[in-house]
């Protein structure tokens, strides 16, 4: 009888430890990935928090936009200043083109 218990205990061991060793991984990568949500959602914070500049204007009937209003790319938006360059500065940007007027047309 003590032989078939021992049997019984060592048959089990292996299933006992495998399943130790997946909880104990499963816990570690819980824990690395709520550290890595915490640390990014950080990050993404601390990015969004700038001090404004002073290329900020109001603009009736549309409200605050940033950039350069009178280059093609700007977003017109009061959070990115254009697709190109969106984080500035628009100063000495080498991406900038003028707007056209609309009432401007180039005859060649």
């Amino acid at each position: 009888m003590l032989k078939t218990l021992l049997v019984i205990i060592v048959g089990f061991l292996p299933s006992l430890f495998s399943l130790w060793m997946i909880r104990k991984t499963h816990l570690r990568t819980r824990s690395r990935m709520r550290q890595a949500a915490m640390n990014f959602s950080g990050v993404r914070i601390r990015q969004n928090i700038r001090p404004v500049e002073g290329d900020r204007y109001y603009l009736d009937g549309v409200g605050y936009l940033i950039g350069d209003v009178s280059c093609k790319f700007n977003a017109k938006s009061g959070y990115i200043r254009c697709a190109v360059n969106p984080s500035g500065p628009c100063q000495g940007c080498r991406h900038y083109e003028p707007k056209e007027l609309a009432g401007s047309e180039h005859t060649v």
